[in-house]
């Protein structure tokens, strides 16, 4: 597995990360309990290979988990209502735009509770203007299962672009790579 540090030189963790509404920040203890919520819920399980069992994660997650570059908690009125990653993308697996791989992945889950709000857009759009500015022309690419419309809906608003489809993890996967423009200070 690629160094995490290296993946991303600056400064880590970055200031918190302001929004219209939400807040992108470091994981801390208080977030423990969201963080075990979206691993139990059927719902954030459907497109990720499942939801995990409330007693296995309730003993093995750390006191303060998801504490590591690339992690971002999603807050929003001061609780902690999902989480976006960017994180190097294994050169093993299917799905690259370089030839010698190299790409940083963009993920997110959100609570159920909180979907079809906009959140998910809000958030990723702002991690990804931090990464544009830690990482300029660096490639971003995104993966979700092709049935999930949610997630491909988003993965275009946020100028996502299909790449190609193939088979992992027993699904048609969707691959696209982020298109943008140069930012500006």
């Amino acid at each position: 597995m690629p160094d995490e540090i290296t993946a991303h030189p600056a400064a880590w963790p970055p200031a918190p990360i302001r929004t219209e509404r939400l807040v992108l920040r470091e994981s801390e203890a208080r977030d423990r309990a969201a963080f075990i919520e979206l691993f139990t819920s059927p719902e954030v399980g459907t497109y990720i290979g499942g939801s995990r069992p409330r007693d296995e994660l309730e003993r093995a997650m750390p006191e303060v988990p998801g504490r590591r570059p690339g992690l971002f908690v999603i807050e929003l009125d001061g609780a902690m209502i999902g989480m976006t990653t960017l994180d190097p993308r294994d050169a093993e697996r299917p799905g690259h735009v370089r030839p010698e791989a190299g790409e940083t992945e963009l993920g997110y889950l959100f609570l159920p509770q909180t979907w079809g709000r906009g959140y998910a857009a809000e958030a990723c759009a702002a991690a990804l203007d931090w990464f544009a500015h830690a990482q300029p022309g660096e490639p971003v690419v995104l993966t979700t299962q092709a049935a999930n419309d949610r997630a491909t809906r988003v993965a275009k608003k946020l100028g996502f672009t299909e790449v190609e489809r193939f088979e992992e993890f027993g699904a048609e996967q969707w691959f696209g790579v982020w298109s943008w423009a140069t930012p500006s200070d």
